[in-house]
């Protein structure tokens, strides 16, 4: 089941079109991110902090189906593809109610301390492979 998140566009959202800019998306989809791995119990402060991880974006694909305007509800859904060695595959969508407006595969990488690909925790791929806590 995908994990849901919703954002308003603000006026600062769109371009001289009155469109969201194409950059806001990837925004909206970190805050989603970020909601999702918090949601499911996993502090990314305290990983940081006592292991010296961080979950790094690596790629993004992204489609730019339709535009959202200003003052639009939308949701966000990030949905787990694989977790593997050191990386996370994520399908990332950004809704207008059943119209999709947005879609992206992210590839995270988990980074230890010196900033090399590092396994994802045990106790972070349970966690997400479960679903949450």
């Amino acid at each position: 089941m995908a994990h849901r998140f919703e954002v308003r566009v603000y006026y600062e959202d769109t371009d001289l079109a009155g469109i969201v800019y194409y950059a806001n998306y990837l925004k909206f989809i970190e805050r989603a991110r970020s909601e999702w791995v918090r949601e499911m119990g996993v502090d990314q402060g305290r990983l940081r902090a006592e292991a010296g991880i961080v979950f790094a974006v690596r790629r993004v694909e992204a489609d730019y189906l339709r535009p959202a305007v200003f003052d639009d509800l939308l949701a966000v859904t990030t949905a787990l593809v694989e977790v593997g060695g050191a990386r996370i595959v994520l399908d990332q969508a950004v809704w207008r109610g059943q119209e999709r407006l947005f879609a992206a595969r992210v590839v995270l990488v988990c980074l230890g301390p010196e900033g090399r690909a590092v396994r994802v925790p045990e106790a972070v791929r349970a966690v997400m492979l479960a679903g949450g806590v």
